[in-house]
């Protein structure tokens, strides 16, 4: 450990603020670290958050210390680039959010009535839209990330617009849209305009999801359990073929599709 690492601070907060401070530092620090900005590093932060989420539904409880570390850097990192420009700082970030959780929770920190988890809810969108109308919002879609997953933005769109009464009555009402959309589809594939096809696909889609919100469900974690249980299929055919001393990728559509119902015979869900 070289001089530098022996002087940081040992308050674990302060320790990694001096740490980011140095790596940002023009005389002596890293020159990759060096070269980043809010934009170069916005994936990385994307992806710390979805590793979280990821360790998360694995149950794996040490590598969620480490993962939310990692989002903690990123954190981190962005706060001292802006701490660079004079903008903010860390401690106005994290006084910042302290600010809204106690104004957003009046009944812990204030003289408001205890409520449900219902009525938090409620109270807490209130309040959202509130602050985004303060901010100069003009539309109930105003603040909904561009930068979202496609399928969390498109139902939380759909929530939006149903907040202020564009919305079905019920689940089943979205079904003759559906099979509206559906059709579409099928009339854009007998063409040949692609992009065309690319807008009806993607209707039937944003439709669905708002059958899947309508339903009560999670659009990203329906989405997320399917890909898990087609993960889980298809290593399952392939060990089917290896027991049957076949190559996988030599058997023709016929014979795979075989194996993918072995597979579901076997209730690999």
């Amino acid at each position: 450990m070289n001089d530098k690492a022996k002087d940081l601070p040992s308050q674990p907060i302060s320790r990694l603020l001096a740490i980011m401070a140095q790596l940002r530092n023009p005389d002596g620090g890293c020159a990759w670290d060096l070269e980043q900005d809010f934009a170069s590093i916005a994936p990385y932060t994307i992806e710390e958050a979805y590793e979280v989420a990821d360790a998360i539904q694995r149950g794996d409880m040490d590598g969620l210390r480490g993962e939310l570390g990692d989002l903690l850097l990123q954190v981190v990192f962005h706060a001292q680039m802006a701490n660079e420009k004079n903008l903010f700082d860390f401690e106005d970030v994290a006084t910042a959010i302290a600010d809204k959780m106690i104004k957003r929770h009046p009944h812990v920190f204030g003289d408001a009535d205890a409520r449900t988890t219902d009525g938090q809810l409620d109270a807490w969108e209130k309040q959202k839209a509130e602050e985004r109308a303060a901010d100069g919002a003009t539309s109930a879609l105003d603040g909904v990330a561009a930068a979202l997953p496609a399928l969390m933005r498109a139902q939380k769109l759909q929530s939006r617009a149903a907040k202020v009464g564009f919305e079905w009555e019920t689940a089943a009402d979205i079904l003759p849209k559906l099979d509206e959309e559906i059709l579409e589809v099928k009339e854009a594939m007998t063409g040949n305009d692609r992009n065309h096809l690319a807008e009806e696909l993607g209707d039937a889609l944003f439709v669905l999801v708002n059958l899947i919100r309508k339903s009560g469900f999670d659009a990203e974690e329906l989405m997320r359990a399917a890909n898990d249980k087609f993960t889980r299929r298809f290593h399952a055919m392939e060990r089917l073929a290896r027991q049957d001393n076949q190559e996988f990728n030599n058997l023709d559509l016929d014979a795979q599709e075989k194996l993918w119902q072995r597979a579901k015979a076997k209730t690999i869900t």
